[in-house]
């Protein structure tokens, strides 16, 4: 006997069964789309055409300064809306700071979903209300809170999943890795969607990883993976919701990559023409998501003036909506930088309160003596 035929030298894992398709998993355009409910898709239409108008407000709000900076997903609203379709009323997303689309199509009202990016106050919503976590800016970092959480589910006896949402450049993050052995190694019920857009701000992919795909990744974790076209609504919602109903079932966690594309730039503060060209962007917009969506609607018979004319009402309503609201200006009390920081406030915090909470009340009484005195002196 070598120690080649000891226990920790052997295979654990047939590899096949974790290795991902060749190509991109697509549904639109395919035969198979045939089987898909008419209602759902119609719906999923109205989804993503609002998810369109939605990027585009959120970015013109930017330019008139009420929102600090947005990270468009323009290009991306089907991997963000297919995914956050497929999820069921007890489990949690965590999304990323590019993830507003996701967080607004799981239920979370359009003004709050970008208080954050507003920066005048915390999260903006309530994560227990919608089961959505803060949007996280540190990349990956939601990842293992994804995984902690669908943990605690399990143990617990809860039949909730969590999915994790993540850039291709968040692959590169120590928490990506720790989140994906940890989950694959316990059988969280978890599945993790990498949204691969090219880039990581400006560092393309070929400059990230050298693995055939993120999908691939996944099996060196002992979990499936899966590669679909992220620009197919459709496909995704489907990948997805069969990762999430396998997880809850017991099976695990599942490593997604849907494959798509930032038409705009990183932010409001990028200019995305210093490391990529027009004509690599005008090719991804011949393979837009709504495009693509519309295109089956037509062939299938669905797309019709009224669907097309409601579609785009409702998505101005929130537009409009959106603007109104975000340009009332907010009220703000300071003492808010001291809410939610910790459960039980630390004897420096509440040092600190006590600081700000005296200047206020110094700095207000010194306002009513100088209204005082200059009424008396009129």
């Amino acid at each position: 006997m070598t120690v080649l035929d000891t226990p920790a030298w052997q295979p654990r894992t047939d590899a096949a069964p974790l290795l991902p398709d060749p190509e991109p998993y697509r549904l639109l355009g395919t035969p198979a789309a045939e089987r898909l409910d008419a209602a759902w898709l119609r719906g999923l239409y109205g989804h993503l055409v609002r998810g369109r108008r939605y990027n585009q407000q959120a970015t013109a709000l930017t330019k008139q300064g009420r929102l600090a900076v947005y990270p468009s997903s323009t290009g991306q609203e089907a991997a963000e809306i297919g995914a956050a379709l497929a999820l069921g009323a007890r489990d949690w997303l965590f999304p990323s700071y590019r993830d507003t689309l996701a967080v607004v199509a799981r239920g979370v009202d359009p003004v709050e979903a970008l208080t954050l990016l507003r920066g005048d106050w915390h999260t903006g919503y309530d994560p227990r209300a919608h089961r959505v976590a803060p949007l996280s800016t540190p990349l990956a970092t939601q990842l293992p809170h994804a995984v902690g959480l669908a943990h605690a589910a399990r143990l617990s006896g809860d039949d909730a999943a969590a999915l994790a949402m993540v850039g291709d450049g968040g692959t590169s993050e120590g928490d990506f890795h720790e989140a994906l052995n940890f989950a694959a190694v316990w059988r969280a019920p978890v599945v993790f969607l990498v949204q691969n857009n090219g880039f990581a701000i400006s560092v393309p992919l070929s400059k990230q990883t050298a693995a055939p795909t993120f999908a691939h990744k996944a099996v060196g974790y002992g979990m499936p993976g899966r590669l679909v076209d992220g620009n197919d609504a459709a496909a995704v919602h489907e990948v997805l919701a069969e990762a999430m109903d396998r997880a809850r079932g017991g099976g695990g966690p599942t490593l997604v990559e849907a494959v798509t594309y930032r038409i705009d730039a990183h932010t409001n503060a990028d200019d995305a023409t210093r490391y990529r060209d027009d004509h690599e962007v005008e090719r991804w917009r011949a393979h837009d998501p709504v495009a693509l969506l519309e295109d089956e609607l037509t062939r299938s018979g669905l797309m019709d003036d009224a669907l097309r004319q409601s579609a785009a009402e409702e998505a101005e309503a929130m537009a409009a909506d959106l603007r109104a609201r975000m340009h009332a200006e907010p009220r703000l009390d300071p003492m808010d930088l001291f809410t939610h920081v910790f459960a039980e406030p630390t004897t420096q915090l509440r040092e600190q309160e006590a600081m700000l909470r005296a200047e206020l009340e110094a700095e207000r009484d010194g306002g009513r003596e100088t209204a005082h005195d200059g009424g008396r002196h009129a």
